[in-house]
């Protein structure tokens, strides 16, 4: 079986998605460049916009949706793809996000994200010999969480629904609904 690509649902992105992990030799990972230039492009309208409207709508392009007028996005906003960021509604996200999305990253209703928080689903092996290789996993952020300043949420990480990330946090592994973690690594501190 080959690298070769032979239908949409086995393009680069969606194989990222799916969990397979990708050399940086891959015949097609110039189009992560691509399209982390498109995403730049559209960032740069985002970020200087002046009304909450106009954000939504620049978002909107980055997402490849209507974003819901209830979300409330302060910029400015980093992100490396932004078609595989799925938001819900009454979202509030707070300025200096960085979302890595190549892997996904689901914002579910009445979420909370403050100040200088990574959304990273994106990362590399730990081997120096394969290290350039790209892998994703998901991030799903739960109904009613609320992630603190600061926070940085890795690969394959689910915050559980109304769930708090304390500031400064770095979340490794799944966190438990109705649970609050804090911490280098991230460890529960207590249940709400």
């Amino acid at each position: 079986m080959g690298n070769e690509i032979t239908d949409n649902t086995n393009d680069i992105f969606q194989r990222l998605r799916n969990g397979e992990a990708l050399s940086f030799d891959e015949p097609d990972f110039y189009k992560l460049a691509e399209v982390a230039e498109r995403a730049m492009d559209i960032m740069v309208d985002l970020n200087s916009s002046r009304t909450n409207k106009d954000i939504r709508t620049q978002l909107s392009n980055l997402v490849g949706y209507q974003v819901d007028e209830s979300t409330t996005l302060y910029t400015p906003l980093s992100s490396n793809y932004g078609k595989n960021i799925k938001l819900g509604k009454n979202i509030f996200i707070n300025q200096n996000c960085q979302i890595l999305d190549l892997g996904g990253v689901t914002i579910d209703d009445h979420v909370m994200i403050g100040p200088r928080v990574n959304l990273l689903s994106e990362s590399h092996p730990i081997e120096p010999e394969s290290r350039k290789v790209l892998i994703a996993k998901p991030i799903h952020i739960k109904k009613n969480a609320w992630i603190g300043a600061g926070a940085t949420i890795l690969p394959g990480v689910t915050i559980g629904a109304h769930a708090v990330v304390a500031a400064g946090a770095v979340v490794s592994k799944d966190v438990p609904a109705r649970t609050v973690v804090a911490g280098i690594p991230a460890k529960e501190v207590k249940s709400i």
